[in-house]
């Protein structure tokens, strides 16, 4: 199977994230595309799921991302599943804090591009993936690359695969 990863990164914390996922899902046995946004890949190409990811800025995604977004093939997008991610911060170096905010976040480029592709009739995975930048540019929490691989290996391990495209269960 085939995943493909889009973000747009800002100063470098989300396309670590991207990266992350990435690593993941090929160490998962599953092929890999990694899209910058940043650099004109504003195309999806086909695959049997997506993780689309920005940097939350002032509670919004960034235009890249929301653009990629809009442009998804709906035919193709329908029926196979997009994660949405996001990079949040500054949070707070302490972890406990830094978990119990993540957990409330209502409005990011996360929920929002969720939002943005469920209003377009795709496919959307129930959960969103925040991960935490402790400073204002950087860097990531100690804990966050771990933390976006835990998430991409339980999102591949809900999926069950019929015919060609991935459902969740």
């Amino acid at each position: 199977m085939k995943g493909i990863v889009a973000y747009d990164s800002v100063y470098g914390n989300t396309k670590l994230v991207a990266e992350a996922i990435a690593e993941q899902i090929r160490s998962e046995g599953h092929e890999v595309e990694l899209i910058a946004l940043g650099n004109g890949g504003g195309v999806a190409p086909a695959g049997d799921f997506m993780f689309v990811g920005s940097p939350t800025r002032m509670g919004r995604m960034t235009k890249k991302a929301k653009e990629f977004v809009e442009g998804l093939d709906k035919e193709h997008w329908k029926s196979r599943p997009i994660v949405a991610f996001d990079t949040v911060g500054p949070l707070s170096e302490d972890e406990e804090k830094r978990r119990k905010w993540l957990s409330r976040i209502d409005k990011s480029a996360a929920t929002r591009m969720q939002e943005q592709a469920r209003q377009q009739g795709l496919s959307v995975y129930q959960d969103v993936l925040h991960v935490a930048v402790t400073g204002f540019k950087g860097p990531l929490a100690s804990d966050a690359l771990d933390m976006a691989k835990e998430f991409t290996h339980r999102f591949i391990s809900t999926l069950k695969w019929s015919g060609v495209s991935p459902v969740p269960r």
